[in-house]
């Protein structure tokens, strides 16, 4: 059999996921006791203890300055300036892709407006977001915004347009309106494509959030990392790291478990 034919079994499959985090947490901790065992002080690779340590001294002990759990409340203010910009830059995102895709006198300038928007560097505009908006919370939400919107939009767009002609052709025919077929029939069939697009999304959404958080705020999860990074505090940085993973995961996951709760056919149609 050819191995482009192969196909793992469940444990098999189990096993191979497994296998490369295995490795990796291997050659680090292999790397960390080494460094470790020449120069106890070394910062660079913690051990495991420290940074469980770390976690409980940010996650667990009240804070002297402030009376917060640091880490908690890092991550409350990152996940609310994360989902208020997914939220507003899927709508936009539906709304724009969806104009774009299926009337013809707004694709003919939209359509070039959302490709130019998607080639600005979001991270070179945020100076004058900053500007603009002020070092408080809307421009950290207006990166992430102005960041994946266009990319949204045009992800939209190209779905609304490989849409079957005949599925609007028949609408038509049967008396369906403008409205009608942008409601009942095109939004319908990008529902589903746009939680797809918020899945692909997440990386460079998380990637702004961090940006702006490092760059001005008080707290969050970007902000703490680069307020220890000073420090050298790799005990601090690695466990949020691991942590911002984590969560950009289990939102991944979330988004694909409601796209199949919710559109359920759509993976059989795409079969």
């Amino acid at each position: 059999m050819r191995l482009i034919n192969r196909h793992p079994d469940r444990p098999s499959r189990l096993l191979l996921v497994i296998l490369p985090f295995a490795l990796l947490l291997f050659i680090y901790f292999t790397g960390s006791a080494a460094r470790l065992t020449e120069n106890p002080n070394d910062k660079l690779l913690p051990s495991a203890a420290q940074m469980i340590d770390a976690v409980e001294r940010l996650a667990f002990t009240e804070d002297k300055r402030s009376g917060q759990y640091l880490f908690w409340q890092d991550t409350a203010s990152s996940l609310t300036r994360l989902g208020i910009g997914l939220g507003i830059a899927a709508l936009a995102g539906l709304c724009l892709g969806l104009a774009a895709g299926t009337v013809p006198l707004f694709g003919a300038p939209l359509s070039p407006l959302l490709t130019v928007l998607s080639m600005i560097p979001p991270l070179a505009v945020l100076p004058i977001l900053f500007i603009v908006f002020g070092l408080g919370e809307l421009s950290k939400v207006m990166l992430i915004v102005i960041g994946i919107t266009p990319c949204i939009a045009r992800d939209i767009e190209q779905r609304a347009r490989e849409l079957p002609r005949e599925l609007l052709i028949k609408a038509q025919t049967l008396g369906a309106s403008t409205w009608t077929l942008i409601l009942r029939v095109v939004l319908p069939q990008l529902l589903p494509r746009l939680l797809i697009s918020l899945r692909l999304m997440l990386g460079s959404a998380w990637l702004f959030l961090i940006a702006a958080e490092a760059i001005a705020s008080t707290d969050g999860l970007g902000y703490r990392i680069f307020l220890v990074r000073r420090y050298m505090a790799m005990d601090v940085i690695l466990p949020y790291v691991a942590w911002i993973t984590l969560l950009a995961w289990l939102m991944d996951l979330g988004l694909r478990q409601l796209t199949r709760l919710a559109f359920p056919w759509y993976e059989g149609a795409k079969a």
